[in-house]
C-alpha cells in the first residue's frame, strides 16, 4: 500500500469513528473498529505477497552463434547434445558422434541426464531408444508389443535402468524398469493435462495446466504447487527453471518459491540449466548466463 493511499485510509477512520463517537453509538464503533482490523490483516497479507515476489539476478557471461534444431544438453566440459533434422548428436572439440533412427520417425524429446544411458522418446510409435555415452544403440523399449501396454505421452531419465513415463490410459506416473519389463512404482493418478516432465536419480517433476508437481522416487508426492501459467520446465541438481510467456522463473530446491530471472530482453525459443549456468537459445545464439544456485 502506498504511503499516500494509507494516509488517506487513516483520516477516513478517525472522521468516521469521531463521528460515531460523538454520536454514542458504541455498538457501532466496535462492529466498525472489527471490520478495519480484518481489512487491514487483508491488506498486510495481499501486500507480502507482492513484495516476496522479488527477481534473481542473472549475470551475462557470452553468446555465441548457433543454429541447429534443439538443444538437449550441455555438460561441465562443454559436450553439447542436440538434436538437428531427428538426428542426435554429442559434440565438442574431440569428438562429433551421431545417432539416427529412420524407421521409428520424429524424436519427440531427448533426455542426456545420464551421459550412459541417454533416451529417446518416439511418440508416434510409442517407443523409447537407450543409448551408451557413443549414442549406440543399447536397448529398445517398444510400448505396444509388452505384455502390460502402455500408451505413454512423456518420459524422463529414472535411475539404475529405469525411466519415468506418463501413461496416459491411466494418469499415472510411473517408474518402469525396461531390463525387467516391469513398472516399480506408481503415483496416484493425475487426472490434468500434462505439459511437461523432467527428472533425476531421486525425484521427478511433472509440469500439468493447473499444477508442478514434485514425487519422490518412492512414488510420494513431495509437493504440489498451482500452475500460474507456466508451460516448460528444466531441473539441475534439484532447482527448477520455468518458463512462463517469455519469461524464466526460478524455483530452489528444498523451497516452493518460485521468483523470476531478470533477464535482457530476449526471445526464449529454448532453455536448460547447468549448474549455476543457464543457457537460453533465441534461434541464431546460445545466450549464456550465470545464477546463484546455492
Amino acid at each position: 500500500m502506498s504511503p499516500n493511499l494509507a494516509l488517506t485510509f487513516v483520516i477516513v477512520i478517525l472522521q468516521y469513528s469521531i463521528t460515531i463517537i460523538s454520536h454514542k453509538n458504541w455498538f457501532d464503533f466496535c462492529t466498525f473498529l472489527t471490520t478495519m482490523k480484518q481489512f487491514f490483516i487483508s491488506i498486510l497479507f495481499l501486500s507480502q505477497i507482492a513484495f516476496s515476489q522479488n527477481t534473481i539476478e542473472a549475470k551475462f557471461l557470452e553468446k555465441k552463434p548457433f543454429k541447429y534444431g534443439k538443444i538437449v544438453n550441455i555438460d561441465n566440459f562443454e559436450t553439447i547434445f542436440y538434436l538437428d533434422n531427428n538426428v542426435l548428436h554429442k559434440k565438442n572439440a574431440k569428438i562429433d558422434y551421431t545417432y539416427n533412427n529412420l524407421q521409428l520417425g520424429t524424436v519427440t524429446s531427448a533426455n542426456a541426464f545420464n551421459p550412459l544411458k541417454i533416451n529417446l522418446f518416439y511418440q508416434d510409435m510409442n517407443s523409447v531408444i537407450i543409448l551408451d555415452n557413443r549414442l549406440a544403440e543399447i536397448f529398445k523399449i517398444n510400448f505396444n508389443t509388452i505384455s502390460s501396454y502402455k500408451n505413454v505421452s512423456h518420459v524422463s531419465t529414472g535411475n539404475d535402468n529405469t525411466i519415468w513415463i506418463y501413461n496416459q490410459d491411466t494418469s499415472e506416473l510411473e517408474v518402469y524398469d525396461y531390463l525387467n519389463n516391469k513398472t516399480r512404482v506408481k503415483t496416484l493418478p493425475i487426472a490434468e493435462n500434462v505439459l511437461d516432465i523432467t527428472s533425476n536419480f531421486n525425484f521427478c517433476w511433472l509440469l500439468t495446466q493447473d499444477n508442478l508437481y514434485c514425487y519422490n522416487y518412492f512414488g510420494s508426492l513431495v509437493y504440489k504447487i498451482p500452475n500460474t501459467g507456466y508451460t516448460k520446465i528444466k531441473e539441475n541438481n534439484d532447482n527448477i527453471i520455468l518458463k512462463g510467456e517469455n519469461t524464466l522463473y526460478f524455483l530452489k530446491k528444498n523451497t516452493t518459491v518460485i521468483e523470476a530471472l531478470n533477464l535482457d530482453e530476449l526471445l526464449i525459443n529454448q532453455f536448460l540449466l547447468t549448474n549455476e549456468s543457464l543457457y537460453i537459445y533465441d534461434g541464431e545464439f546460445l545466450h549464456q548466463y550465470q545464477i546463484k544456485t546455492e
